[in-house]
């Protein structure tokens, strides 16, 4: 770095001294000298010289002729008019050798320009100081004279030119001033002698000479100017053969080299292979063996190596009582939503901080091991009750749930812990997993972390399954039906629309109540493909009825969206289609939403109930007031109503005690200008309170049951009042239950 700086500031200085003999000639040269003899010399040295350039072989340095012309302008015109020569001639010379694909660096040009001229520039100043030389006697005009003044010229331009190229060379390459002068410049001398020697004969044939002479003159010039440029051609040919000679020998000796340590390393590098492909057969054999056994992700045991490892043990046991064992097995709670929120690579970084987790709450002689997914499975040795393996269990379920930094994300994680004890019945792996599975469903189901199996889970989940099975073609054999509980306006008991409700008619088991295959719905996924059906039935039920009668054509169906719909992405496409289809207007199809649902994921919900409203459906959060964290993000969803739920109803007393969360609910959603509905109106008293505290719509047995469609469709036809006709104490308030086959529960 500073050597370069310092060569920029050397290459500065000397075109900057350039610039100024360049300045200084043009100023003191006399108009009166410039005539046409000098203006030939210019053209000569712009368009004839640079093209008898010849470069010396194996130097950068060129030998041009362009130093006869400067010196005879020297001889014929003064040291003025052969500065601005020098500077005119460089720059041709620069420019036609670039144009001939020369390479110049930065700033060169300018470079070799300046020292041309400030060379003439030093030399013109020396000569001036020549003839007063004590050893200098022959008189101006002789030969004498003239020959100690292209000797002057030519040793000065030679001494101040190679001295300027090597500095700025020597910079530029790092190397000494002397090495660059002695190896590159010197050979140059011979530009300046031949310039020198070519000038005085030019000269005296231009002052003394005859047409003949000078005809002779130039003849003997060119052919010594031809010979000299064929000997320098012959020489570059040679030393290129010679070259290429000693390069072909150096490459067949290399090659010959090459070729005999080959044959000599041969040998060794097939021994080398040989060994190195014996190690990684023991390497491959060894990893294969280890990946069989163990997950690739943990690093625990697989299910294989879990299963081969209970067999043994299941023996055991049933060859010594003693040899006890307990089986946990582990699921990841909600671990889908971290791969969906936070990616697959975060989603395995915290199965393996998991598994690390495990293994450290466990003795060593315990076995846990990673089964698939985010299911984990423990075997506890030595544990005999189930009471123990809980504690355990416990152990774990308070441990696993601290929560981590993990990528600027802060996680926890909970898990569910099913339990199945060593029993003489089990006689391979996969039932102990089985029923320990089983167990930890019934822990998911229940929310209760732990559950220890027994038979009786074991018979519930197997009807669970079945049901499950049975309902995934419950559609298409035809087994589910609607029902449709109205929705009252409890001022004049007129009937603003229906609540759908599904039903299930087993082809063998008969009724099956809502409360039992809903939540299977919802848990296997089947729960979508129902409320799309629910959806078009509805939608084209409710079209039919609204054709009625003008009074009907405003009637609203409202229709229960599960929590897994409202994640689901296609909900917007399924509501739509079932506009479509039904062609009803969207303000008479109102979507209810558990506030459980809701708050689930409270940001991705508002985005959807936005999208929803555009469509210009109605949209109902139903169940208000079970869940508190929905206050803070009430006045963000674009509800229309708040559906009370029939707990806060239920609460209230035969005197109206209990009163002040449903007045709380209401004032609340009168506040946000939002309509109310109150669910499970069963007694006179809980309507007359509801009445009084200005809640505007409700449903519940007291009004009306559930009604099948063609009940329902002939209501419509009678236009009945749906209010009681007595509301006051005594026999009408006794609360009026629904029967089993009436009890029914949203479509979630």
């Amino acid at each position: 770095m500073y050597r370069d700086r310092l060569s920029i500031i050397t290459k500065g200085s000397v075109i900057f001294a350039g610039i100024v003999c360049t300045g200084l000639g043009a100023f003191y040269l006399p108009i009166s000298r410039i005539d046409v003899g000098y203006l030939a010399l210019i053209l000569l040295a712009i368009f004839a010289t640079p093209k008898m350039s010849l470069a010396l072989p194996r130097s950068r340095f060129l030998v041009n002729f362009s130093d006869a012309l400067i010196f005879l302008s020297f001889l014929l015109y003064g040291g003025e008019s052969a500065v601005l020569l020098a500077a005119v001639e460089m720059l041709a010379s620069c420019l036609y050798m670039r144009r001939q694909g020369v390479s110049f660096g930065r700033l060169m040009i300018a470079t070799n320009v300046s020292i041309s001229a400030v060379s003439i520039a030093l030399t013109y100043l020396i000569w001036l100081n020549v003839p007063r030389l004590w050893f200098i006697t022959a008189e101006p005009g002789t030969t004498q004279h003239l020959i100690a003044t292209l000797g002057s010229l030519a040793i000065g331009q030679f001494a101040f030119s190679s001295a300027l190229a090597a500095a700025v060379h020597g910079l530029k390459e790092e190397a000494g001033f002397w090495s660059i002068w002695k190896g590159e410049c010197f050979s140059s001398s011979l530009t300046q002698i031949v310039g020198a020697g070519l000038a005085g004969v030019f000269y005296k044939l231009i002052s003394y000479g005859d047409l003949m002479s000078s005809g002779i003159a130039l003849l003997a010039i060119g052919i010594a100017y031809l010979s000299y440029r064929h000997t320098i051609t012959e020489i570059k040919d040679a030393i290129s053969q010679t070259e290429a000679a000693e390069r072909e020998r150096s490459q067949t000796e290399r090659e010959r080299r090459v070729e005999a340590e080959g044959h000599s390393a041969q040998l060794s590098i097939a021994l080398d292979k040989e060994e190195r492909a014996n190690a990684a057969l023991r390497r491959s054999e060894k990893d294969l063996q280890h990946a069989a056994l163990y997950d690739s992700l943990t690093d625990l045991p697989n299910r294989k190596h879990f299963g081969d490892i209970l067999a043994g043990m299941i023996e055991e046991y049933k060859r010594n009582s003693l040899a006890t064992f307990q089986v946990l097995f582990l699921d990841i709670r909600r671990f889908k939503h971290i791969n969906d929120s936070l990616g697959h690579t975060l989603g395995d970084k915290v199965l393996i901080i998991a598994a690390r987790r495990f293994v450290r709450m466990l003795h060593s002689t315990d076995m846990v091991a990673r089964i698939g997914g985010d299911e984990f499975a423990i075997i506890l040795k030595g544990v005999a009750t189930t009471g123990k393996a809980q504690k355990v269990a416990r152990r774990i379920l308070d441990h696993i749930s601290q929560p981590f930094s993990l990528s600027s994300n802060r996680i926890s994680v909970n898990v569910n812990i099913g339990i199945a004890p060593c029993d003489s019945e089990y006689n391979t792996p996969e039932e102990v997993l089985r029923d320990a599975d089983i167990a930890m469903h019934h822990a998911v189901v229940n929310d209760c972390g732990v559950a220890v199996f027994t038979k009786d889970m074991r018979e519930k989940f197997l009807e669970r399954v079945n049901f499950e099975n049975d309902l995934r073609y419950a559609i298409d054999r035809g087994e589910l039906s609607m029902a449709y509980q109205p929705l009252v306006r409890l001022d004049d008991g007129g009937l603003l629309g229906f609540e759908a409700l599904l039903r299930w008619n087993h082809s063998e088991h008969g009724n099956i109540p809502p409360n039992k295959f809903i939540p299977i719905a919802e848990e296997s996924g089947l729960i979508i493909g129902m409320t799309n059906w629910i959806l078009e039935e509805t939608c084209k039920q409710i079209a039919s009825w609204q054709k009625i009668s003008p009074e009907l054509s405003n009637l609203v169906v409202s229709v229960n969206i599960s929590g897994k719909h409202l994640s689901n992405d296609d909900l917007m496409d399924d509501v739509e289609n079932a506009l479509a289809i039904s062609k009803i207007r969207p303000e008479t199809l109102k979507l209810e939403i558990t506030e459980s649902a809701a708050m689930e994921n409270a940001e991705h919900t508002i985005s959807v109930l936005h999208r929803l409203k555009a469509l210009g459906v109605q949209l109902s959060i139903d169940d208000f007031g079970t869940g508190y964290s929905s206050l803070s993000y009430l006045h963000r969803l674009p509800f229309d109503t708040l559906k009370i739920d029939r707990s806060f109803v239920s609460s209230v007393g035969e005197q109206g005690e209990n009163s002040e969360i449903l007045q709380t609910i209401i004032s609340l959603a009168k506040s946000l200008r939002k309509k109310v509905i109150a669910e499970g109106i069963e007694t006179a008293t809980q309507l007359l309170l509801l009445k009084n505290l200005g809640c505007e719509y409700g449903q519940g047995y007291l009004l009306a049951r559930p009604q099948t469609r063609d009940n329902a469709e002939r209501s419509l036809y009678e236009r009945r009042s749906w209010l009681p006709e007595k509301i006051n104490t005594g026999i009408e308030d006794a609360p009026v239950r629904p029967t089993k086959s009436d009890d029914a529960l949203p479509v979630f």
